[in-house]
């Protein structure tokens, strides 16, 4: 992914709400299964790490985004911003900047 692709990315989620919260338990199964859905879903999805979560936020991306097949877009403080094409071309909402 590019830098351009990138930051046209993050402009989207500036104004979407984040869709899941990850809480005490950290990363389970089924987090990680819901983050697939809404992937599946909106191909970009906001996440927020709440306080009582003891995980590093960069940690829990780069973990969702290895087990769910995603590219982190960004971590900022609590918030993480995932991106998976749709698997279907004509479902896809979000076409990217070309290279």
């Amino acid at each position: 992914m590019t830098s351009k692709q990138r930051s046209y990315l993050k402009g989207i989620a500036m104004t979407t709400e984040p869709v899941l919260q990850i809480g005490k338990s950290s990363l389970t199964p089924e987090l990680t299964a819901a983050v697939e859905e809404v992937l599946e879903a909106r191909e970009l999805v906001k996440i927020t790490v709440l306080k009582n979560c003891l995980d590093d936020g960069k940690t829990i991306a780069a973990i969702l985004a290895e087990r769910t097949h995603a590219e982190v877009v960004q971590v900022i403080g609590k918030k993480i911003v995932l991106y998976r094409p749709a698997k279907d071309e004509k479902k896809r909402k979000i076409i990217l900047p070309a290279k």
